[in-house]
């Protein structure tokens, strides 16, 4: 038999790995943009059914982390913020001396992430804070879990937006993994409504 001779079978076969062929490529992207898909499922089907919308305001369209944003962390070393990227963050933005209002959101924020119980370790909370004066050391004590870090004002403030009559320090902000501002809970936040919201994406995403 002519090897150059194309026998009936062969264009079935060829057809059959075509279709393979993408059928592998479908799933690889699937794979690749699971994540991205789980952020716009989180954005779009998060309001739960009947109407009722998310307590926080969602940040449309979604802000990631600048990657030009340095904070320092506690031994005073530079990095970007974006690199802590990758579990769910919850901000507090403050000066060092920290007043009533400010504690307060640090206490909310280490309550609403213990109440999450096992799902806590995909959480983490964050102090930015915008000066460069010492943690008075009660402070420092009661909320070692929480990373403090230095950040510049007006580089917070061009990324985090504010509600009419409000700053960036009256809010507590919600980060996802993939690194994208995602709410900002009003001032004097109700703290329980803000652990609904937290535990509901928690529940129905798989990132973080």
């Amino acid at each position: 038999m002519n090897p150059n001779v194309t026998t009936p079978d062969e264009p079935v076969k060829d057809s059959a790995q075509r279709r393979k062929a993408r059928r592998m490529l479908i799933l690889l992207f699937v794979v690749c943009a699971a994540p991205a898909v789980a952020a716009y499922l989180m954005y779009y089907v998060f309001r739960p059914q009947g109407g009722t919308s998310a307590y926080g305001q969602l940040i449309e369209p979604q802000r990631p982390i600048p990657a030009g944003l340095m904070v320092r962390d506690e031994s005073g070393q530079p990095v970007p913020l974006a690199h802590m990227k990758g579990k769910w963050l919850m901000l507090s933005v403050d000066t060092a001396a920290c007043d009533e209002k400010c504690v307060n959101k640090l206490y909310y924020m280490r309550q609403i992430r213990v109440l999450q119980g096992t799902e806590r370790t995909r959480v983490e909370t964050l102090w930015l804070i915008t000066d460069g004066a010492p943690v008075p050391a009660r402070i420092h004590e009661a909320y070692e879990e929480t990373s403090e870090l230095r950040a510049d004002p007006v580089a917070l403030a061009a990324w985090l937006p504010t509600q009419a009559g409000t700053g960036v320090r009256d809010h507590i902000y919600l980060v996802d993994p993939l690194g994208n501002l995602m709410m900002a809970f009003p001032k004097d936040p109700e703290p329980g409504k803000i652990k609904s919201d937290l535990a509901r994406l928690l529940k129905w995403s798989g990132t973080g």
